[in-house]
């Protein structure tokens, strides 16, 4: 095997890195289905909605920016559409094309969600570290996110948040 094994030191980060990455999903879908009744998943279809213009993505776009197949996002959506918090419609530019929109129920939803959201994601993850912790995870998952998405396809998603027009 030419193939070279981590150290200690690496095998050790590692290993808790993939403890987080199976534990942290959990952690957000209990609460957001506790308080919510909504999947993790499903909230960030209607996040992502919510913060796109007038609260509409064609669901090609949804799909890039949830990394989500297209049969997985349309499943979770027509259950957000049986909820009443997204519509789907033809788009006006190409027929052939699908959008999605967050209905005014759904905008609800979200605006009703996204404190006890933050709340569980700063309980978890922001208040565990400290400031500087927090921008070196910033830069941490950039580091990764340049290997784990070459190409960028989620990079508007992410990016977005980094221009903070309030000026935090």
């Amino acid at each position: 095997m030419d193939e070279e094994w981590l150290s200690k030191d690496e095998l050790a980060a590692w290993v808790r890195l993939a403890a987080v990455l199976e534990m942290l999903p959990g952690v957000l879908d209990a609460q957001l289905r506790r308080d919510a009744e909504l999947t993790h998943f499903e909230y960030y279809v209607l996040a992502m909605l919510s913060e796109a213009p007038s609260r509409t993505l064609r669901m090609t776009a949804l799909a890039r920016e949830t990394n989500a197949t297209l049969p997985r996002l349309s499943h979770v959506v027509r259950r957000l559409e049986d909820r009443g918090l997204v519509e789907r419609f033809p788009s006006p530019e190409d027929a052939r094309a699908t959008n999605a929109r967050l209905t005014a129920a759904g905008w609800r939803k979200v605006r009703a969600t996204a404190p006890g959201h933050v709340a569980n994601v700063r309980k978890h993850v922001i208040d565990a570290l400290t400031p500087e912790q927090v921008a070196q995870l910033g830069a941490i998952t950039d580091a990764i996110l340049q290997r784990v998405d070459p190409e960028g396809s989620m990079k508007a998603t992410y990016e977005r948040h980094d221009a903070d027009p309030q000026g935090r």
